[in-house]
């Protein structure tokens, strides 16, 4: 069970919204838990205004924090979820055995949505291409309608626009604030700009707008039954996911591999 702390923010840097089956991978402490438990919580710090932030950990996440001192900072005001079959790889080598449950943003996101609907909520989107954020607005007002769904901007804004996007925002009264910045932009974004002038919840998502935009097509689901989603991905973008996967699964194993052993021999 997560435990928030009183008060008008929760974050992982003050131990709130964290279970107490958490795991640390890379220095970096996920959630050992189940997405009905999650979504408990995320609901019960909604409905008391509590500021949280959330976030999806998968292997290139990891492979970006072991080189990336701000981004593993930024995650520690986090509350980080387990995503993908690498860091169930993880949890089997450095802890005995895999995650609870595998709750990656794109799947989870969604659930969360369709899980408050008895409490109609205004949800912000940013990120993305041009465009992307619009049409990703449309497909989740189809799918999930009780919620108001505002396309704030793309995620081209740069930080000559970011105050301007922050007080776009600011004005939209939003409750929850999903970012699609890619990583580590997403998570920086959220740790060092948004506060409770912006919202409630702030997500960061990754591929999500792509996907709810038809811009990038799911992989079917006997695929994502196997947990190769990954090869499909890279399959449909060569160029742009090669040193991702093909240079960086290797890199995150070796890592794991090296964590273990340094946990054995004391070191």
């Amino acid at each position: 069970m997560m435990r928030a702390e009183a008060g008008p923010e929760t974050s992982a840097a003050a131990g709130a919204c964290l279970p107490a089956g958490s795991r640390l991978i890379a220095g970096i402490r996920i959630a050992d838990t189940d997405g009905g438990t999650v979504i408990a919580e995320l609901s019960a710090a909604l409905a008391a205004g509590r500021v949280t932030r959330l976030a999806f950990v998968n292997a290139h996440c990891v492979n970006v924090a072991r080189k990336d001192p701000d981004y593993h900072a930024a995650l520690k005001r986090f509350l980080l979820l387990p995503d993908g079959v690498g860091v169930d790889i993880a949890g089997k080598l450095l802890h005995g055995a895999p995650f609870r449950e595998n709750l990656n943003g794109t799947d989870f996101v969604p659930r969360l949505l369709s899980a408050l609907q008895r409490r109609p909520l205004r949800v912000a989107l940013i990120g993305a291409a041009p465009g992307v954020a619009e049409r990703a607005a449309g497909r989740l007002a189809r799918d999930i309608p009780a919620h108001r769904y505002i396309a704030v901007s793309d995620g081209y804004f740069g930080a000559d626009g970011r105050d301007e996007v922050l007080a776009r925002l600011a004005a939209a009264g939003t409750d929850i604030v999903i970012v699609a910045l890619g990583v580590p932009a997403q998570e920086r974004f959220i740790a060092e700009h948004l506060t409770s002038a912006h919202g409630r919840l702030f997500i960061g998502v990754g591929a999500l707008l792509d996907f709810l935009a038809g811009e990038v097509v799911r992989a079917p689901k006997p695929i994502r039954a196997l947990r190769i989603e990954w090869v499909w991905r890279l399959a449909l973008e060569p160029g742009r996911l090669w040193r991702r996967y093909i240079l960086g699964n290797p890199k995150f194993l070796l890592g794991i591999l090296r964590e273990r052993f340094s946990r054995c021999t004391g070191s």
